[in-house]
Protein backbone atom coordinates (compact mmCIF):
# COMPACT_ATOMS: atom_id res chain seq x y z
CA UNK A 1 0.00 0.00 0.00
CA UNK A 2 0.88 3.53 -0.54
CA UNK A 3 1.97 5.37 2.12
CA UNK A 4 1.89 8.97 0.83
CA UNK A 5 -0.58 11.29 0.14
CA UNK A 6 -0.63 11.76 -3.87
CA UNK A 7 -2.17 14.69 -6.01
CA UNK A 8 -2.56 15.35 -9.62
CA UNK A 9 -4.55 18.77 -10.96
CA UNK A 10 -7.49 18.30 -13.12
CA UNK A 11 -6.90 18.81 -17.14
CA UNK A 12 -9.49 19.93 -19.16
CA UNK A 13 -9.29 18.87 -22.72
CA UNK A 14 -8.91 21.45 -25.04
CA UNK A 15 -12.07 22.49 -26.60
CA UNK A 16 -15.78 22.41 -24.61
CA UNK A 17 -16.27 19.95 -22.10
CA UNK A 18 -19.06 17.65 -21.64
CA UNK A 19 -21.96 18.49 -21.28
CA UNK A 20 -23.61 17.79 -17.75
CA UNK A 21 -26.22 15.25 -18.13
CA UNK A 22 -29.91 15.69 -17.49
CA UNK A 23 -30.51 13.19 -14.73
CA UNK A 24 -27.58 15.13 -12.54
CA UNK A 25 -29.27 18.47 -13.02
CA UNK A 26 -31.67 19.87 -10.39
CA UNK A 27 -34.91 19.55 -12.42
CA UNK A 28 -34.14 15.44 -12.18
CA UNK A 29 -32.64 16.21 -9.17
CA UNK A 30 -36.42 17.86 -7.91
CA UNK A 31 -38.36 14.76 -9.38
CA UNK A 32 -35.85 11.97 -7.74
CA UNK A 33 -36.86 14.10 -3.74
CA UNK A 34 -40.54 14.10 -4.43
CA UNK A 35 -40.09 10.29 -4.53
CA UNK A 36 -37.87 10.09 -1.47
CA UNK A 37 -40.74 12.80 0.09
CA UNK A 38 -42.96 9.68 0.02
CA UNK A 39 -40.81 6.88 2.09
CA UNK A 40 -42.00 6.37 5.41
CA UNK A 41 -39.61 7.97 7.76
CA UNK A 42 -37.65 10.71 5.03
CA UNK A 43 -36.30 13.27 6.24
CA UNK A 44 -33.30 16.22 5.04
CA UNK A 45 -30.25 15.16 6.64
CA UNK A 46 -28.19 17.24 9.03
CA UNK A 47 -25.67 19.78 7.62
CA UNK A 48 -23.32 20.80 9.92
CA UNK A 49 -20.86 23.83 10.11
CA UNK A 50 -17.82 22.45 11.91
CA UNK A 51 -15.63 25.66 13.19
CA UNK A 52 -13.01 23.60 14.97
CA UNK A 53 -11.92 21.81 11.39
CA UNK A 54 -12.59 24.79 9.71
CA UNK A 55 -9.71 26.61 12.22
CA UNK A 56 -7.47 23.75 11.84
CA UNK A 57 -7.62 23.92 7.98
CA UNK A 58 -7.02 27.51 7.80
CA UNK A 59 -10.24 28.03 5.74
CA UNK A 60 -13.69 30.36 5.86
CA UNK A 61 -16.14 27.64 7.21
CA UNK A 62 -16.80 23.86 6.53
CA UNK A 63 -19.77 22.31 6.38
CA UNK A 64 -20.56 18.36 6.47
CA UNK A 65 -23.97 16.97 5.25
CA UNK A 66 -24.16 13.90 7.38
CA UNK A 67 -25.39 10.99 5.59
CA UNK A 68 -24.92 8.12 8.68
CA UNK A 69 -28.62 9.23 9.55
CA UNK A 70 -30.63 8.49 6.58
CA UNK A 71 -33.70 6.18 6.65
CA UNK A 72 -31.77 4.32 9.78
CA UNK A 73 -29.52 2.63 7.41
CA UNK A 74 -26.33 4.34 8.11
CA UNK A 75 -25.27 5.58 4.20
CA UNK A 76 -26.44 8.07 1.27
CA UNK A 77 -26.72 4.30 -1.21
CA UNK A 78 -30.43 4.23 -0.07
CA UNK A 79 -31.21 7.18 -2.42
CA UNK A 80 -29.96 5.79 -5.86
CA UNK A 81 -31.01 2.22 -4.91
CA UNK A 82 -34.66 3.30 -3.88
CA UNK A 83 -35.01 5.49 -7.07
CA UNK A 84 -33.42 2.99 -9.10
CA UNK A 85 -35.75 -0.26 -8.12
CA UNK A 86 -39.18 2.27 -8.33
CA UNK A 87 -38.45 3.14 -11.79
CA UNK A 88 -37.33 -0.24 -12.86
CA UNK A 89 -40.88 -1.17 -11.19
CA UNK A 90 -42.79 1.28 -12.66
CA UNK A 91 -41.58 0.40 -16.04
CA UNK A 92 -42.50 -3.16 -15.40
CA UNK A 93 -45.87 -2.60 -14.17
CA UNK A 94 -46.40 0.25 -16.50
CA UNK A 95 -46.94 2.96 -14.40
CA UNK A 96 -45.65 6.95 -14.82
CA UNK A 97 -42.26 6.90 -13.28
CA UNK A 98 -42.35 11.03 -13.52
CA UNK A 99 -45.17 10.98 -10.56
CA UNK A 100 -43.78 7.80 -8.34
CA UNK A 101 -45.05 7.13 -5.18
CA UNK A 102 -43.89 4.59 -2.85
CA UNK A 103 -47.14 3.76 -1.39
CA UNK A 104 -48.96 3.69 -4.64
CA UNK A 105 -45.98 1.08 -6.28
CA UNK A 106 -45.72 -0.80 -3.44
CA UNK A 107 -49.18 -1.99 -3.44
CA UNK A 108 -49.18 -2.64 -7.44
CA UNK A 109 -45.85 -4.56 -6.60
CA UNK A 110 -47.39 -6.77 -4.06
CA UNK A 111 -50.66 -7.24 -6.04
CA UNK A 112 -48.14 -9.72 -8.62
CA UNK A 113 -48.68 -12.79 -8.46
CA UNK A 114 -44.53 -13.36 -7.76
CA UNK A 115 -42.16 -11.44 -6.09
CA UNK A 116 -39.13 -9.99 -8.40
CA UNK A 117 -35.17 -10.86 -7.69
CA UNK A 118 -33.03 -7.43 -7.65
CA UNK A 119 -29.33 -8.26 -7.68
CA UNK A 120 -26.62 -6.89 -7.14
CA UNK A 121 -22.27 -6.52 -5.89
CA UNK A 122 -21.43 -4.49 -2.88
CA UNK A 123 -18.50 -3.51 -0.79
CA UNK A 124 -21.58 -3.48 1.63
CA UNK A 125 -23.61 0.17 1.67
CA UNK A 126 -25.61 -0.03 -1.67
CA UNK A 127 -25.80 -3.62 -1.08
CA UNK A 128 -28.15 -3.13 1.88
CA UNK A 129 -29.86 -0.34 0.68
CA UNK A 130 -30.84 -3.02 -2.36
CA UNK A 131 -32.09 -5.22 0.50
CA UNK A 132 -33.72 -2.84 2.23
CA UNK A 133 -35.71 -1.29 -0.93
CA UNK A 134 -36.54 -4.79 -1.99
CA UNK A 135 -38.00 -5.56 1.77
CA UNK A 136 -39.81 -2.32 1.47
CA UNK A 137 -41.71 -3.32 -1.71
CA UNK A 138 -42.38 -6.77 -0.76
CA UNK A 139 -39.54 -7.81 -3.31
CA UNK A 140 -36.26 -10.27 -3.20
CA UNK A 141 -33.17 -9.47 -3.19
CA UNK A 142 -29.73 -11.14 -3.27
CA UNK A 143 -26.12 -9.15 -2.99
CA UNK A 144 -22.88 -10.54 -3.82
CA UNK A 145 -20.17 -9.49 -1.92
CA UNK A 146 -16.03 -9.53 -2.49
CA UNK A 147 -13.90 -11.22 -0.29
CA UNK A 148 -12.75 -9.45 2.99
CA UNK A 149 -16.29 -8.13 3.35
CA UNK A 150 -17.09 -6.98 6.80
CA UNK A 151 -18.96 -9.41 8.81
CA UNK A 152 -21.41 -6.88 10.26
CA UNK A 153 -21.75 -5.44 6.99
CA UNK A 154 -22.75 -8.82 5.68
CA UNK A 155 -25.16 -9.32 8.68
CA UNK A 156 -26.70 -5.62 8.00
CA UNK A 157 -27.95 -7.39 4.19
CA UNK A 158 -29.28 -10.05 5.83
CA UNK A 159 -31.50 -8.42 8.25
CA UNK A 160 -33.85 -7.22 5.15
CA UNK A 161 -34.24 -10.46 3.93
CA UNK A 162 -31.71 -10.45 1.22
CA UNK A 163 -29.32 -13.09 0.49
CA UNK A 164 -26.08 -12.28 0.78
CA UNK A 165 -23.14 -14.00 -0.77
CA UNK A 166 -19.18 -13.22 -0.07
CA UNK A 167 -17.10 -14.44 -3.79
CA UNK A 168 -13.23 -14.91 -3.39
CA UNK A 169 -12.68 -12.14 -6.17
CA UNK A 170 -12.01 -8.16 -5.68
CA UNK A 171 -15.22 -6.03 -5.73
CA UNK A 172 -15.54 -5.23 -9.92
CA UNK A 173 -15.23 -9.04 -10.55
CA UNK A 174 -18.04 -9.40 -8.16
CA UNK A 175 -19.70 -6.93 -10.30
CA UNK A 176 -19.40 -9.20 -13.33
CA UNK A 177 -20.32 -12.19 -11.19
CA UNK A 178 -23.24 -10.71 -10.58
CA UNK A 179 -24.10 -9.60 -14.18
CA UNK A 180 -23.83 -12.77 -15.21
CA UNK A 181 -26.64 -14.56 -12.46
CA UNK A 182 -28.81 -11.75 -13.43
CA UNK A 183 -28.55 -12.86 -17.26
CA UNK A 184 -28.71 -16.98 -16.16
CA UNK A 185 -31.44 -16.46 -13.52
CA UNK A 186 -33.94 -13.70 -15.41
CA UNK A 187 -33.18 -11.64 -11.98
CA UNK A 188 -33.09 -7.35 -11.99
CA UNK A 189 -29.47 -6.14 -11.73
CA UNK A 190 -29.41 -2.89 -9.53
CA UNK A 191 -25.67 -1.69 -10.41
CA UNK A 192 -24.26 1.68 -9.41
CA UNK A 193 -21.71 1.42 -12.33
CA UNK A 194 -22.46 0.88 -16.32
CA UNK A 195 -20.53 -0.64 -19.41
CA UNK A 196 -21.95 -1.36 -22.76
CA UNK A 197 -25.31 -2.06 -23.17
CA UNK A 198 -25.92 -1.33 -19.76
CA UNK A 199 -26.32 2.35 -18.47
CA UNK A 200 -29.87 2.79 -17.96
CA UNK A 201 -29.76 1.90 -14.28
CA UNK A 202 -27.01 3.28 -13.32
CA UNK A 203 -28.30 6.72 -14.47
CA UNK A 204 -31.32 6.29 -12.32
CA UNK A 205 -29.51 5.03 -9.05
CA UNK A 206 -26.80 8.85 -10.12
CA UNK A 207 -30.52 10.77 -10.33
CA UNK A 208 -31.42 9.36 -6.87
CA UNK A 209 -28.01 10.44 -5.47
CA UNK A 210 -29.31 14.22 -5.99
CA UNK A 211 -31.73 14.30 -3.83
CA UNK A 212 -28.38 14.63 -1.06
CA UNK A 213 -26.99 18.01 -2.97
CA UNK A 214 -30.50 19.11 -3.83
CA UNK A 215 -31.58 18.96 0.17
CA UNK A 216 -27.76 20.77 0.75
CA UNK A 217 -28.34 23.51 -1.40
CA UNK A 218 -31.85 24.36 0.66
CA UNK A 219 -30.13 24.25 3.70
CA UNK A 220 -26.95 26.63 3.01
CA UNK A 221 -29.24 28.70 1.24
CA UNK A 222 -31.10 29.06 4.83
CA UNK A 223 -27.51 29.72 6.19
CA UNK A 224 -27.03 32.50 3.67
CA UNK A 225 -23.45 30.91 2.44
CA UNK A 226 -22.76 29.04 -1.21
CA UNK A 227 -19.98 26.63 -1.30
CA UNK A 228 -16.87 27.43 -2.74
CA UNK A 229 -15.01 23.72 -3.05
CA UNK A 230 -17.13 20.38 -2.77
CA UNK A 231 -15.04 17.28 -1.69
CA UNK A 232 -16.43 14.06 -3.36
CA UNK A 233 -15.21 10.52 -2.50
CA UNK A 234 -15.00 8.35 -5.53
CA UNK A 235 -15.44 4.73 -6.04
CA UNK A 236 -16.91 3.75 -9.08
CA UNK A 237 -17.50 8.02 -9.53
CA UNK A 238 -21.15 7.46 -9.83
CA UNK A 239 -21.42 9.85 -6.51
CA UNK A 240 -19.15 12.40 -7.28
CA UNK A 241 -20.26 12.68 -10.52
CA UNK A 242 -24.01 13.15 -9.61
CA UNK A 243 -23.23 15.66 -7.45
CA UNK A 244 -20.60 17.42 -9.60
CA UNK A 245 -23.14 17.72 -12.12
CA UNK A 246 -25.80 19.17 -9.52
CA UNK A 247 -23.37 21.67 -8.62
CA UNK A 248 -21.97 23.00 -11.95
CA UNK A 249 -25.60 23.05 -13.25
CA UNK A 250 -26.70 25.13 -10.30
CA UNK A 251 -28.10 28.07 -11.98
CA UNK A 252 -28.64 30.01 -8.67
CA UNK A 253 -24.93 29.84 -7.49
CA UNK A 254 -22.52 32.83 -8.86
CA UNK A 255 -20.25 30.64 -10.30
CA UNK A 256 -19.80 26.76 -9.74
CA UNK A 257 -17.91 25.48 -6.99
CA UNK A 258 -13.93 23.70 -7.22
CA UNK A 259 -14.56 20.14 -6.98
CA UNK A 260 -11.76 17.62 -5.44
CA UNK A 261 -11.84 13.73 -5.40
CA UNK A 262 -11.06 11.83 -2.98
CA UNK A 263 -9.60 7.99 -3.91
CA UNK A 264 -8.26 5.42 -1.28
CA UNK A 265 -4.29 4.64 -3.00
CA UNK A 266 -4.76 0.99 -3.60
CA UNK A 267 -7.78 1.45 -5.61
CA UNK A 268 -7.19 4.98 -6.82
CA UNK A 269 -8.72 4.40 -10.79
CA UNK A 270 -9.93 8.34 -11.90
CA UNK A 271 -6.36 9.62 -9.79
CA UNK A 272 -4.74 7.32 -12.35
CA UNK A 273 -7.20 8.09 -15.00
CA UNK A 274 -6.04 11.78 -14.54
CA UNK A 275 -2.20 11.82 -14.40
CA UNK A 276 -2.45 9.40 -17.67
CA UNK A 277 -3.23 12.64 -19.58
CA UNK A 278 -4.58 10.93 -22.57
CA UNK A 279 -8.25 11.65 -21.35
CA UNK A 280 -9.13 7.80 -21.35
CA UNK A 281 -10.43 6.21 -17.98
CA UNK A 282 -8.01 3.47 -16.97
CA UNK A 283 -8.33 0.34 -14.31
CA UNK A 284 -6.59 -0.12 -11.14
CA UNK A 285 -5.69 -3.69 -10.85
CA UNK A 286 -5.23 -6.24 -7.86
CA UNK A 287 -7.60 -6.80 -4.53
CA UNK A 288 -7.90 -3.19 -4.10
CA UNK A 289 -7.36 -3.56 -0.52
CA UNK A 290 -8.21 -0.12 2.03
CA UNK A 291 -9.91 0.32 4.58
CA UNK A 292 -12.19 2.36 3.04
CA UNK A 293 -14.42 -0.56 1.85
CA UNK A 294 -17.25 1.33 0.49
CA UNK A 295 -14.43 3.23 -2.28
CA UNK A 296 -13.03 -0.48 -3.25
CA UNK A 297 -13.64 -0.25 -6.89
CA UNK A 298 -10.77 -0.43 -9.40
CA UNK A 299 -12.64 0.50 -12.81
CA UNK A 300 -14.27 3.77 -13.22
CA UNK A 301 -17.97 4.23 -14.34
CA UNK A 302 -17.73 5.12 -17.86
CA UNK A 303 -20.95 7.74 -16.95
CA UNK A 304 -18.80 9.44 -14.77
CA UNK A 305 -15.82 9.54 -16.13
CA UNK A 306 -15.86 12.15 -18.69
CA UNK A 307 -17.48 15.27 -16.25
CA UNK A 308 -14.64 14.33 -13.58
CA UNK A 309 -11.95 14.51 -16.36
CA UNK A 310 -13.55 17.86 -17.50
CA UNK A 311 -14.59 19.84 -14.43
CA UNK A 312 -13.03 18.25 -11.62
CA UNK A 313 -9.91 20.61 -9.95
CA UNK A 314 -8.10 18.28 -8.29
CA UNK A 315 -7.88 14.26 -7.57
CA UNK A 316 -6.35 12.81 -4.27
CA UNK A 317 -4.88 8.94 -3.96
CA UNK A 318 -5.22 8.91 0.20
CA UNK A 319 -3.86 6.28 1.88
CA UNK A 320 -5.83 4.66 4.96
CA UNK A 321 -4.48 7.57 7.29
CA UNK A 322 -6.20 9.67 5.84
CA UNK A 323 -9.56 8.38 6.56
CA UNK A 324 -8.73 7.15 10.36
CA UNK A 325 -7.42 11.11 10.67
CA UNK A 326 -11.17 11.94 9.77
CA UNK A 327 -12.72 9.60 11.49
CA UNK A 328 -11.51 11.08 14.62
CA UNK A 329 -11.42 14.47 13.41
CA UNK A 330 -15.29 14.75 13.02
CA UNK A 331 -16.11 12.08 16.17
CA UNK A 332 -13.76 14.55 18.41
CA UNK A 333 -14.73 17.89 17.50
CA UNK A 334 -12.56 20.73 18.79
CA UNK A 335 -13.54 24.62 18.82
CA UNK A 336 -17.22 23.53 18.64
CA UNK A 337 -19.17 22.11 16.68
CA UNK A 338 -21.23 18.73 16.60
CA UNK A 339 -19.47 14.98 16.95
CA UNK A 340 -20.22 13.58 13.73
CA UNK A 341 -19.76 9.61 13.79
CA UNK A 342 -18.29 8.60 10.17
CA UNK A 343 -16.94 5.72 8.50
CA UNK A 344 -13.89 5.01 6.86
CA UNK A 345 -15.19 6.21 3.81
CA UNK A 346 -17.54 9.21 5.29
CA UNK A 347 -14.44 10.66 6.84
CA UNK A 348 -12.04 10.63 4.09
CA UNK A 349 -12.38 14.50 3.57
CA UNK A 350 -12.19 15.80 6.65
CA UNK A 351 -9.19 14.29 6.94
CA UNK A 352 -7.86 15.14 3.53
CA UNK A 353 -9.01 18.77 4.54
CA UNK A 354 -7.50 19.11 7.95
CA UNK A 355 -3.92 17.39 6.19
CA UNK A 356 -4.29 20.40 2.69
CA UNK A 357 -3.25 23.13 6.19
CA UNK A 358 0.27 21.37 6.86
CA UNK A 359 2.90 23.21 5.01
CA UNK A 360 4.58 20.34 3.20
CA UNK A 361 1.11 20.64 0.91
CA UNK A 362 1.27 24.54 0.85
CA UNK A 363 1.28 24.25 -3.23
CA UNK A 364 -1.28 21.56 -3.45
CA UNK A 365 -3.55 24.00 -1.15
CA UNK A 366 -2.62 27.15 -3.52
CA UNK A 367 -3.61 24.99 -6.70
CA UNK A 368 -7.01 24.27 -5.26
CA UNK A 369 -7.65 27.84 -4.44
CA UNK A 370 -7.99 26.91 -0.47
CA UNK A 371 -7.63 30.04 1.64
CA UNK A 372 -9.34 32.00 4.61
CA UNK A 373 -12.09 32.44 2.40
CA UNK A 374 -13.55 29.17 1.56
CA UNK A 375 -16.73 27.52 2.02
CA UNK A 376 -16.14 23.76 2.00
CA UNK A 377 -18.61 21.23 1.52
CA UNK A 378 -18.22 17.52 2.84
CA UNK A 379 -20.27 14.88 2.63
CA UNK A 380 -20.09 12.16 5.80
CA UNK A 381 -21.18 8.75 3.00
CA UNK A 382 -21.58 6.37 5.85
CA UNK A 383 -21.84 5.82 9.63
CA UNK A 384 -19.79 3.32 11.71
CA UNK A 385 -21.09 0.91 9.36
CA UNK A 386 -18.18 -1.22 10.64
CA UNK A 387 -18.37 -0.93 14.58
CA UNK A 388 -15.67 -2.87 15.44
CA UNK A 389 -13.54 -1.08 12.94
CA UNK A 390 -14.72 2.04 14.01
CA UNK A 391 -13.64 1.34 18.03
CA UNK A 392 -10.18 0.31 16.28
CA UNK A 393 -9.61 3.70 14.88
CA UNK A 394 -11.27 5.87 17.28
CA UNK A 395 -10.92 4.09 20.46
CA UNK A 396 -7.67 2.34 20.49
CA UNK A 397 -5.73 4.14 17.63
CA UNK A 398 -5.31 1.91 14.93
CA UNK A 399 -3.93 3.66 11.65
CA UNK A 400 -2.03 6.70 13.12
CA UNK A 401 -1.06 9.41 11.37
CA UNK A 402 2.50 9.22 9.74
CA UNK A 403 5.35 12.41 10.71
CA UNK A 404 4.76 14.54 7.40
CA UNK A 405 8.08 15.62 7.61
CA UNK A 406 10.64 14.98 5.05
Amino acid sequence: MSHRLSFTAGFPLSGEPVAIPSYCQPAAAAKARRFHRSLAGYNNTPLYDLPGLAHLAKVGKVLVKDESERFGLNAFKVLGASYAIACLLARRLGLDADSLDFEGLAAAAQSQPEPLTFVTATDGNHGRAVAWAAEQLGQRAVVYLPQGASPHRVAAIVEHGAEAVVLDTNYDEAVRFAAKRAEQEGWLLVQDTAWTGYDEIPTWIMQGYTTLADEAWDQMRVLGVTPTHVFLQAGVGSFAASQLGYWQSQRELTRPPQFVVMEPSNAACFYLSAQCRDGQPHAVMGDLQTMMAGLSCGEPNPLAWPLLRDYVCGFFSCPDYVASYGMRILGNPWFGGPRVTAGESGAVGAGLLALLAEPVYAEWRQQLGLDENSVVLLVNTEGATDPVNYRRVVWEGHCPLPSLEG
